[in-house]
Formats: C-alpha cells, sequence, structure tokens
C-alpha cells in the first residue's frame, strides 16, 4: 500500500454501495475532543494560513468518526467540524503530536483532529476513460497534484439555509438528508469541476472510504460515477468552464487499462495527491475485474 494512504473501508460488493443502503447518524460524541489552549493555537495557524493564502475561507463541514454495519445498512457517525478547525489540525505542524495524544488519551489517533469528510468521483466516459483534474496552485490542499472531481458535502446544504451565519446544530441534520447530500455532493462537485451537466451523470455508488496520511488521515468517501458523454465531449465542457473552473488547470483522460496498472507502471501516480491514489485503489480493489 502506498504510504500517502490507507483504506478505512472498502465495499463488499463490485457493484459498489447505493444510496438506499447508505445511513447517517449526527451527534456531539462524534465531534472532534477539544485540547486545553488549542483554539489559539487553531486561531493562529489559521491566520497564518490566511495571510499566505487570503483565498482561502471557513464553512461547516462534516465529521467522520467512525462507520458501522446495521442490518444491510452502511451508516457513517458524523459529527460537526470546520475548515479553520482542519487547517489547524490535519495540516498543522502538530498533528502527529495529536495523533498520538489521541491514541494515549481515547485509543483514537483521530480524537483531537478535525477530520472533515470529503467525496471523490472515479468519473467513467462512454468511451472508457477515466476524468483527471491537475488542481491549480490556489487550492489549500495539493496545490499542482493530479486528482479526481471532488471536494465536501456541506451542512449548510443539509439544513437550505447556505445564508445562514448561526451554528449549525446536529439535531438540525436529519440522517436521510445527510446521506442525500452526501451522493449528490459528488454529484455538484462534478457539474461544478468540469462543467457536466447532470442528466450525463449516473446515480453514484460508493466505493468505500480512504484515509489521506499525509494529512494526518482524513477521511474521504469515494464514488463510482458512469457519464454517457465521450471524454471529446467532456472536453469541450470542461474548455467552457464551470461555477469551480479555477480550482484546476488542466483535464486529463486515462484509460481504464491504464487506471488498472497505473501503481504499478505509471509516472501519473506520484503526481496523484492522496485522495486520487484512495480512490483508485478502492476502486481497482473492487470494481477492476468487472467491466
Amino acid at each position: 500500500m502506498d504510504p500517502e494512504i490507507s483504506l478505512m473501508f472498502q465495499s463488499a460488493s463490485p457493484l459498489g454501495i447505493p444510496e438506499c443502503h447508505v445511513g447517517a447518524e449526527l451527534s456531539p460524541l462524534y465531534d472532534r475532543h477539544p485540547l486545553p489552549g488549542d483554539r489559539v493555537q487553531i486561531e493562529t495557524t489559521w491566520a497564518a494560513r490566511r495571510q499566505q493564502e487570503p483565498w482561502l475561507f471557513d464553512g461547516a463541514k462534516f465529521r467522520l468518526h467512525s462507520i458501522k454495519q446495521e442490518g444491510g445498512i452502511l451508516v457513517f457517525r458524523l459529527g460537526l467540524t470546520s475548515y479553520k478547525d482542519f487547517v489547524g489540525t490535519n495540516l498543522a505542524g502538530r498533528v502527529e503530536q495529536l495523533r498520538r495524544q489521541g491514541h494515549e488519551d481515547f485509543g483514537n489517533s483521530q480524537a483531537y483532529l478535525a477530520d472533515p469528510l470529503g467525496v471523490g468521483a472515479m468519473l467513467h466516459t462512454a468511451d472508457d476513460r477515466f476524468v483527471f483534474l491537475r488542481r491549480s496552485l490556489c487550492v489549500g490542499e495539493a496545490p499542482g497534484k493530479v486528482d479526481v472531481p471532488g471536494g465536501h458535502p456541506e451542512p449548510l446544504v443539509v439544513t437550505g439555509d447556505t445564508t445562514s451565519q448561526g451554528p449549525i446544530r446536529h439535531q438540525d441534520l436529519p440522517g436521510e438528508l445527510v446521506v442525500k447530500e452526501l451522493f449528490s455532493s459528488v454529484l455538484r462537485e462534478i457539474q461544478d469541476e468540469v462543467n457536466l451537466p447532470p442528466s450525463s451523470l449516473s446515480c453514484p455508488v460508493l466505493l468505500g472510504i480512504a484515509r489521506n496520511e499525509t494529512s494526518g488521515g482524513g477521511a474521504s468517501a469515494e464514488f463510482y460515477v458512469r457519464c454517457s458523454l465521450t471524454s471529446e465531449e467532456v472536453q469541450c465542457n470542461y474548455a467552457v468552464g464551470g461555477p469551480e473552473a479555477q480550482e484546476s488547470t488542466s483535464i486529463i483522460f486515462v484509460t481504464r487499462e491504464n487506471v488498472l496498472t497505473m501503481e504499478q507502471s505509471g509516472d501519473l501516480w506520484k503526481e496523484l495527491c492522496p485522495s486520487g491514489k484512495g480512490a483508485i485503489k478502492l476502486y481497482t480493489g473492487m470494481m477492476g475485474q468487472h467491466p
């Protein structure tokens, strides 16, 4: 296994897990454990990062605490966190210290980390190619690296009030709506980053969950999505640009055959950010033998 990633969960089905077989449980018990004085360190880290990269902005995120299988349903146990806390814990220089202390105090290396849940997509075109994006230099993580389309599910979308400045409460986030946002968010990221029409995209299926070991083990749910357009048609749409076109500088198409052998033989693997590597590992381990 590549040391930049680890697999937290992989679907046992080669067809992936559909939305109807996923649940979500929201609770303050699944929030990050605070440490005395660490709010000051988080604010200091955030201020320094914002000075270097003023385009970064804070926002509420879901925190993945753990998962459980319950009557054929995969349940995400989720708390709430923020991008600021992510920068101040997972991306901070003290991240390994926090992981060691979490393990000592709770038997859980992630206990003191923000761990916002990300999403990513293995996007498969009609002519048997997968879509990757070269990240711009003006992104918070892995600038200049190659990645799959992706981002984060948004608690504010679930509440239906994207302009609210007040705190979001766990009880305001029904599990069924959180699951809907989890699956919808990956389609939204594809539409915004690649500029593809919703009608061209299949319903996502969950491949599994990968951890990024270069950012303190933060987790990303990786999905498989079919696109009814060819790579040439996708290229044309991408060239027009979508709402988040500034997040990438170019689009890359890789044949399915080359995706399956990328880790062993491709120089592109070295250019992938960990979320992209995790998505490929989950896809090849599950669907690699099933065209």
